[in-house]
């Protein structure tokens, strides 16, 4: 068994995945074009495979529209799986229906982006924290009580705070009410769909911190979701960066922020970089115009090949496939060799 060193955090064992996804598609109807048109669907998610060891923290960057949500919604059984298959530790994930998903449920949950609409108004926060517990009838009466209350203390709430309602807490504390529902039922992945972006920055830094700790003391694996570059560095151990449905690079988070091989996750950084020298020349070499293309009628080749600098005739007729480029290091670039920028 080897070691895998998160970011910033402890050595994680790499033994078998506690999630596998494989060649995953979600595609959704969009109508027809013209009244006697043909039926065109939306490409949401279109090919995409990683794993997820347990104890680790997978996160997906993209650009809006990249499929990144849709991906986590999918993992959850939330949107439909057109293909492909999702495995959660030895469970058939894709595969189940009726009973069957929902005694899976037990084992994924999920932290949803606005913690005041994820929350119902007229329920007390204990409520809120319990009706998992509820829904799944897991335990008795007393020992549903005893749970929410340990679960209020492990996100750093007071006692108190179970008898009030969404609206007498801030956005951090409403979040930390999230985190403590989506830990009721005890799972052992947790997908965070842009958890902590509508949260200012330094309670975005707190809410982190408390999910690190509650993944090392409950041997939590996350699934996170962000398009916040800086975030994603802080918390994950490995990053997929994704574009109009499709992973273009998949990396350690160490190895992907310091040497990128594709140009759209260049791209990404240098929108991220804070202004001045770095910035300027990431700018000019990896300088992306225009919009992604339809994701009801993706172009062949490289999907990335219509905004690329580097972008030649075959790129835009032949679809670039993973490969390794390092050790644990993938993208999909035909000119992945070529292409390297400034020191980060």
């Amino acid at each position: 068994m080897t070691m895998m060193t998160a970011a910033n955090g402890p050595a994680v064992a790499r033994t078998a995945p506690l999630l596998q996804v494989d060649d995953l598609k979600v595609h959704f109807p969009a109508g027809r074009k013209g009244a006697f048109g043909p039926h065109r669907v939306v490409h949401a998610v279109d090919g995409v495979s990683f794993t997820v060891p347990r104890g680790g923290t997978f996160g997906i960057v993209g650009e809006s529209g990249s499929g990144k949500s849709t991906t986590a919604l999918a993992v959850m059984r939330l949107a439909p799986v057109s293909a492909g298959h999702i495995r959660l530790g030895d469970q058939p994930l894709s595969e189940l229906s009726g009973a069957g998903l929902r005694a899976a449920r037990r084992d994924v949950q999920m932290i949803f982006q606005d913690p005041f609409s994820s929350l119902n108004p007229r329920r007390r926060a204990a409520e809120a924290i319990r009706e998992p517990l509820d829904r799944l009838g897991i335990g008795t009466t007393s020992e549903r009580a005893a749970r929410v209350a340990s679960l209020i203390d492990a996100v750093g709430l007071p006692q108190s705070a179970g008898g009030l309602f969404p609206h007498q807490f801030s956005g951090g504390q409403r979040q930390r009410i999230c985190i403590a529902r989506a830990l009721a039922s005890s799972p052992s992945l947790v997908v965070c769909d842009e958890a902590v972006s509508a949260l200012d920055v330094a309670i975005q830094a707190q809410i982190l911190n408390l999910l690190r700790r509650l993944q090392d003391e409950l041997g939590l694996t996350y699934v996170f979701i962000s398009h916040d570059l800086g975030v994603v560095q802080h918390i994950c151990s490995e990053v997929a960066v994704m574009y109009l449905g499709r992973i273009v690079e998949r990396a350690p988070t160490t190895s992907l922020f310091t040497r990128p091989r594709h140009p759209y996750t260049w791209s990404l950084m240098s929108a991220a970089a804070p202004a001045g020298p770095l910035r300027d020349e990431l700018k000019r070499r990896f300088l992306v115009v225009g919009e992604p293309p339809s994701p009801i009628d993706p172009p062949p080749g490289c999907r990335f090949a219509g905004r690329c600098p580097f972008a030649d005739d075959r790129c835009r007729t032949e679809t670039p496939l993973e490969r390794a480029m390092s050790p644990g290091h993938y993208v999909a670039c035909h000119h992945a060799e070529k292409i390297d920028g400034p020191a980060i």
